[in-house]
């Protein structure tokens, strides 16, 4: 379904109208649409590539929706129990070695190796090794343009057993990449380092995976400083690479993801060799498309161990390296992330697990599909592929193959043929595994369909346990973790029904801060996982069995780690006598007995008209809610009652909707109690009369006067007090009055009429012509240019210049002026000089400045501090 939702939005866009996915189907059927879209235009190629893609979803039995199943319980990081943590002072714990039989995991950080207790690795007593570079070596990264925060470090990449006493590590080295060893005996670093140019990459950001195998390094990855990819074996000095050709066995922008060895000389009829998987991404070369031209898909890679190159033909190159596109649900908008091997002890029943990141337009999800060795085997002993010149593309090889068949192993039948090394075999094999290193078929998952689709999900690494459960079945457990630091615990169930059924246990977030998960290791011997992020290393509990209180949890949870013996969830592991025990995995729910557990119950009034919500927290994702009201379920004829997400909503109440209120979690056929509510709905009361009582005639009067005579008193002393602050306030007001006033000298002179804000004179404002105390008001921008009723008298000679610090914009004012309370003027003294030409001068000028203050910044607002 989802592939026809996509295929009918671009067809819809294209062609203007909707299409139906039974015409999509149809468009399918026939060869993939090839005939339906060749008369189109050049981009319907990338519409025939998604109809094509559609094909697998369009046959399978599931949809989407049954894919993208809800995890069961949600623990936050407030809520996490038996967890244990490691930090240092560095960052980036993302490079682990497990070694169960010593006890001990090895974790490459940034600059730094830490042995860590594989039982407790918040144990204090730890061993920490030091490898940082020097201040020369980052000036030299930084010459280079690299981030001196990210890249200008040493990021540890191998850190792999070598042998009894030695580690073998590398580190990028600030773009320099070295190699040593580690004496494990006393923890220290080897005395000299080597030039790890073509085993570690450069930058910490490319794809890398290596392994040891029979004291031979094994890697793959980017490497130089340009980050050319290649798959790489060397043995002392020897080196076993990839062809560099113009066919490209790697595309140049080859990002590798993990590497596997299956042991397939083990028990083998045909005298096999062992074999090392390669599974990585890059951009796809089969289609001529140029929409495709840059997107990227998932390869499976493969060589053999034993492999040594050719004589004359692929010198020092494998002579056994195929590669196949791996495929989950969407081809061409997928990208693997994480791959996981589960070894069962049989390599011929070894399962890949694959984490893939569905991106298309705003669309953003993860699938998880599963593998098997065999269908792998049969990609690789099919069809290869054949780039046509004419084309130019690849197309299917249809001709003769040369024997012994190209890009095998060394068996017993081609020693037979006296090819007893890849360095026997003729040059027309070796031609033909230089041109056509690309299988025709593509590696399908198990059951053609992804087994967990999740919707707004970014899965990042996976790790896969097998765990035997009480009914003896075999079941896989995956730990998945996201983008944003937090794991989800999946199960797989493979029941008689249905293949392949995911049941997500548990969402824990892990870490507080949002970080992608970057490392994911099982230790069985240690009941633990160890998950590994920029910030730390966490350790917890593969089981969890004590977060299940009742058997109702530990049964409905379907976790193949717990079980209920009759008291507490505990893990089979720990007893010996399993018969008592109870479990169901294929149903989650049988195996206890009748629920006798107890809810607490909670008491709720509510006036009769009014609402209530009786809430019912449900501790399961996947539960639904079940009220019942006095033992019956009345919610369906009561239209007072409704079920929302929080619980029961009661609505405009009556006296009859009083009761017991009995909220149960119903999962998979199981009722339990949750919480219980004694709800009492009461009548409209009227507003209490107070009444006194007959037989007390002298209470209620001896209680009214004590009351009466509290008034009275507060009354008093409030009165008191507005009484003293207005004759505070009176005598303040006068002593203010009393300061603006000053006697002129002579009274014979003609006060000069200006206008002022100062709050002093603001009672006089009405009283332009009669100042008796001599006072000067001045109104900024509402002074008159001249007096209405006197005539102006002859101009005076100009006045002195006023000093710069009451100047305020102006600076013609003479200096008899002052400031007074920041915001006002006012005429400091006047004598005998004051009839003197100068002061009509004076208010001639004034009035000119005022008149154009007022007509400039006065005119929008006043400001009190000019004049």
């Amino acid at each position: 379904m989802r592939g026809h939702w996509i295929v009918s939005t671009l067809l819809q866009d294209e062609l203007g109208s909707a299409v139906s996915p039974f015409q999509i189907s149809l468009m399918v059927t026939s060869e993939c649409g090839t005939q339906v879209f060749s008369k189109m235009k050049k981009n319907w190629s990338c519409y025939l590539v998604a109809l094509c893609a559609i094909t697998i979803g369009y046959t399978s039995k599931r949809t989407a929706a049954d894919l993208d199943t809800t995890p069961r319980l949600t623990i936050t990081y407030n809520e996490l129990s038996d967890v244990k943590r490691f930090s240092d002072k560095v960052k980036n714990y993302t490079t682990l070695l497990l070694e169960d039989e010593n006890g001990i995991i090895y974790v490459g950080a940034r600059g730094a190796v830490f042995a860590l207790n594989a039982t407790d690795i918040s144990h204090k007593r730890y061993k920490t090794i030091h490898w940082e570079v020097t201040r020369n070596q980052t000036i030299d990264c930084q010459i280079k343009g690299k981030n001196n925060q990210t890249e200008c470090f040493n990021h540890i990449r191998i850190l792999l057993r070598f042998n009894e006493t030695h580690l073998y590590v590398c580190g990028t080295h600030a773009f320099a990449p070295n190699c040593t060893y580690i004496d494990i005996r006393r923890f220290v670093l080897g005395s000299t380092t080597e030039d790890a140019r073509e085993k570690c990459p450069y930058d910490p950001a490319f794809g890398y995976t290596g392994l040891i195998i029979d004291g031979s390094l094994y890697t793959a990855s980017r490497y130089g400083f340009q980050g050319a990819p290649d798959i790489m074996r060397h043995t002392g000095s020897q080196v076993l690479r990839t062809e560099a050709s113009t066919l490209h066995w790697l595309m140049v922008d080859a990002d590798f993801v993990s590497s596997t060895l299956i042991p397939e000389s083990v028990n083998s009829t045909t005298g096999d060799d062992d074999k090392i998987y390669y599974f990585f991404n890059e951009r796809v070369m089969e289609e001529s498309s140029e929409v495709l031209e840059q997107t990227k898909v998932a390869r499976v890679a493969r060589v053999c161990k034993g492999d040594m190159g050719g004589r004359k033909i692929l010198q020092r190159k494998w002579t056994s390296f195929l590669k196949a596109r791996l495929v989950c649900s969407m081809p061409y908008y997928e990208t693997l992330k994480s791959i996981y091997t589960l070894d069962v002890g049989n390599w011929d029943k070894t399962l890949f697990y694959g984490v893939f990141i569905l991106q298309w337009r705003n669309m953003e999800a993860s699938a998880i599909c599963q593998y098997s060795i065999t269908d792998i085997q049969k990609v690789f002993d099919g069809y290869y592929m054949h780039y046509q010149d004419t084309s130019p593309k690849w197309s299917q090889y249809r001709e003769n193959v040369p024997k012994p068949r190209p890009g095998s192993c060394i068996t017993d039948d081609i020693r037979a043929s006296n090819y007893n090394s890849s360095q026997d075999l003729p040059t027309s094999v070796l031609d033909f595994v230089r041109l056509h290193p690309l299988m025709y078929e593509q590696v399908k998952p198990v059951g053609n369909q992804a087994i967990l689709m999740k919707k707004n999900t970014i899965y990042t690494r996976i790790a896969v346990d097998r765990v035997t459960a009480l009914d003896n079945k075999q079941y896989d457990v995956m730990f998945l973790g996201t983008d944003n630091g937090w794991i989800h615990k999946a199960l797989v169930i493979n029941s008689p029904h249905q293949r392949g059924e995911i049941h997500i246990i548990e969402e824990k977030q892990v870490f507080k801060m949002l970080q992608p998960v970057e490392n994911l290791v099982i230790s069985k011997k240690q009941n633990s996982l160890y998950i590994g992020a920029q910030s730390g290393l966490l350790q917890m509990p593969l089981s969890g069995c004590n977060q299940y209180a009742t058997c109702y949890e530990c049964i409905l949870a379907r976790n193949p780690y717990c079980g209920w013996d009759g008291v507490s969830c505990r893990e089979p592991r720990t007893i010996r006598d399993r018969a008592q025990m109870t479990q169901d995995m294929q149903n989650g729910n049988r195996g206890c007995l009748n629920n006798t557990d107890e809810a607490p119950v909670k008491k709720r009034a509510v006036l009769k008209g009014d609402d209530v919500l009786l809430q019912c927290d449900l501790r399961s994702n996947q539960a639904k809610p079940y009220w019942l009201v006095n033992g019956t379920d009345p919610l369906e004829e009561d239209d007072h009652l409704r079920v929302g997400v929080d619980g029961l909503l009661l609505s405009d109440a009556f006296l009859e909707h009083s009761g017991e209120y009995n909220c149960y979690a119903e999962e998979r056929g199981l009722q339990s109690i949750v919480v219980s509510y004694n709800v009492s709905v009461l009548p409209k009361l009227p507003l209490p009369v107070p009444s006194v009582p007959a037989q007390m005639p002298t209470a209620v009067p001896h209680y009214s006067s004590k009351l009466e005579f509290v008034y009275i008193s507060v009354i008093t002393v409030l009165g008191g007090l507005c009484l003293v602050l207005s004759i505070v306030l009176l005598y303040v007001s006068c002593q203010q009055k009393r300061k603006g006033k000053y006697a002129m000298s002579n009274p014979r002179i003609t006060s000069v009429e200006l206008q002022t804000v100062s709050s002093n004179f603001k009672d006089k404002s009405e009283e332009l012509n009669n100042y008796s105390d001599g006072c000067l008001q001045i109104i900024p921008g509402e002074a008159p240019t001249a007096s209405p009723t006197r005539t102006n008298p002859p101009p005076p000679p100009p006045p002195p210049p006023l000093p710069s610090e009451f100047t305020n914009g102006i600076s013609t004012l003479p200096n008899m002026l002052r400031k007074m309370n920041g915001n006002s003027y006012m005429l400091l003294r006047q004598n005998e000089e004051a009839s003197s030409p100068l002061y009509n001068s004076f208010t001639e000028e004034l009035s000119k400045i005022l008149e154009k203050r007022k007509h400039t910044q006065l005119v929008e607002k006043l400001d009190e501090s000019s004049v």
